[in-house]
């Protein structure tokens, strides 16, 4: 599997989105890494392998760097043709070397030597050459086989012989299978886990024997990440068993007979008196099933009309609840209110320019990339209620920009990763395609018609901040019960490109609203007197479940 990103500053996250082929900003070079993760013994050495394409010597590199998840989580640092010290975590200073003997062949890789629990985990490769650098993201997994299974018999249990399984020093947890001489799994009673201070696994699992017939049994411990068990068999002796006497046997077999004559004489004795209740029966039925053909008849020219007309008014109420479900952006605004704000100039980077009307930004220059994000706020803040604003997009093509609210106050200098957890809810447009940017790194969007406008609809009380592209009506992204508090405003950044966003007016905004009053009193007039059934109510909440009820009048 290979990754790539573009990284600007140490304070930046890594996002792990994983892609088949990517190339951030330039094609001159391209990084990859192993497509599987790479597997570690606990205790042994692993390689980490980056390599470069198109073909070409590593000797010149201006600098190769492996990371953990942040750029400042150094685990080696070779630049200038040395490798440095500086910025490395503590806990690799010791253990890691560089391997150059593939440098002629575009490839290079670190050694860490006494692989440790907290190895395990992302690794970043990032070569730099000049002003272009690529990356690639490459997975750790560290592993660690335990003893041999401790198998031992417990004694009598629940009717049976309990069997105990014992094992240690395992990593990670291991998947413990008891098997009888056929090869045939057991369940086990009952399992116990427990994990030492260096992390790793210890576990008892006791399987109760109640057939005496199961003479052998083998726990088996298995590692799912080595592919490897390690199994122990024993055998129970047959005095381990609980014996059954000889007169409960007996008993039992009295006590059976007994019953079953008893149920065969009561058998007889209703099979006759069933029989004279079918023929008595059989009479009623008949009449019944004639006066009831009679009734039917008459009720389904009574009901056919009635019917007919029901369907008629069902099909008409659900065509025009669909034909309100199409224009479902539009339907949330008749539940939010119109949110006036301008931009705030102090906010802005200082790359970006504000019209006079403060509703209007745009980049100076769109050839440079600098180490800052281009960002700028909205004056007004939202802290309760429903608001929702409009964003129109110029000149998009091949540009970058994100768009959303962030809380006040949010960290904005340097390069940046905007996330929930950092106090960004947003969406945007990068060289590959439009994301939702959540904790984990990136969502990737399915957009049926490129945007010329978004619309931002924020739900500060239920915690529900959506987005949707009002060129086509459509919803794009959606984040459900949001954790925010204090005030959020509205943010804009543009990344590259000769993009410009527009706060869309408040004219803009009034027109829109007339022709929902007059789409809603065209509905009113067609569905005027008409009462609402349950069928009606469930088809309003299959179409409409997060946008709270549909007012009668509109149906």
């Amino acid at each position: 599997m290979i990754f790539s990103f573009r990284v600007c500053s140490v304070h930046c996250p890594v996002s792990l989105q994983p892609l088949t082929l990517i190339s951030v900003s330039t094609e001159d070079f391209l990084v990859f890494g192993p497509s599987d993760p790479i597997v570690a013994t606990l205790g042994g050495e692993a390689i980490l392998p980056c390599s470069v394409f198109p073909l070409m010597s590593m000797e010149n590199m201006e600098e190769l760097r492996w990371f953990r998840t942040r750029f400042s989580q150094a685990v080696f640092v070779y630049r200038d043709q040395e490798e440095q010290k500086e910025g490395q975590l503590p806990g690799y200073s010791q253990r890691t070397s560089l391997v150059k003997d593939q440098f002629h062949e575009g490839k290079a890789a670190v050694r860490i030597q006494n692989v440790q629990m907290s190895d395990s985990g992302i690794y970043v490769c990032h070569f730099k050459q000049g002003v272009l650098y690529e990356e690639a993201i490459l997975e750790l997994k560290v592993a660690a086989i335990g003893s041999v299974p401790e198998v031992y018999i417990k004694g009598p249990e629940d009717g049976g012989v309990c069997v105990v399984c014992m094992a240690s020093g395992w990593y990670p947890k291991p998947q413990v299978h008891w098997r009888d001489s056929r090869g045939e799994d057991l369940p086990a009673s009952s399992e116990i886990l427990r994990e030492d201070a260096e992390g790793l696994f210890s576990t008892e699992t006791s399987l109760v024997v109640r057939d005496s017939s199961v003479r052998n049994v083998t726990c088996s411990t298995f590692n799912p990440v080595l592919g490897q068990e390690k199994a122990m068999a024993i055998v129970i002796p047959e005095p381990f068993f609980p014996q059954a006497s000889p007169w409960k046997t007996a008993f039992v077999v009295i006590l059976t007979m007994m019953g079953l004559l008893v149920l065969g004489t009561i058998y007889l004795l209703r099979r006759e008196h069933s029989g004279r209740l079918k023929v008595q029966q059989k009479r009623r039925n008949f009449q019944c099933e004639k006066d009831e053909l009679q009734t039917t008849k008459e009720d389904a020219l009574l009901s056919t009309s009635a019917l007919r007309e029901e369907l008629d008014w069902r099909k008409a109420a659900y065509n025009r609840a669909w034909r309100k479900a199409k224009l479902y952006a539009d339907w949330r605004k008749e539940h939010f209110q119109t949110w006036t704000f301008t931009l705030d100039p102090a906010s802005a980077h200082p790359t970006l320019v504000i019209s006079q009307d403060r509703m209007r930004v745009t980049r100076k220059d769109t050839t440079v990339c600098l180490d800052d994000l281009f960002s700028v706020l909205g004056t007004n803040g939202i802290s309760s209620g429903r608001y929702y604003w409009e964003v129109k997009l110029t000149n998009r093509e091949g540009s970058k920009w994100i768009l959303g609210v962030c809380r006040e106050g949010v960290e904005r200098k340097g390069f940046y990763f905007e996330s929930p957890e950092k106090g960004f809810w947003t969406v945007g447009q990068s060289s590959s395609g439009y994301w939702a940017y959540v904790d984990s790194g990136r969502d990737s969007l399915s957009i049926r018609q490129a945007p010329q406008s978004v619309g931002v609809f924020v739900d500060y009380d239920e915690r529900n901040i959506s987005f949707y592209n009002m060129s086509d009506k459509s919803h794009i992204f959606s984040f459900h019960e949001a954790s925010f508090s204090g005030t959020l405003l509205p943010y804009f950044q543009l990344k590259s490109g000769n993009v410009s966003m527009t706060v869309s007016s408040m004219a803009c905004v009034s027109e829109g609203q007339e022709g929902e009053e007059g789409e809603k009193g065209k509905e009113q007039e067609e569905g005027k007197e008409e009462e609402e059934t349950p069928f009606l109510q469930r088809v309003r909440d299959t179409l409409f479940p997060k946008c709270g009820s549909l007012p009668k009048s509109s149906m």
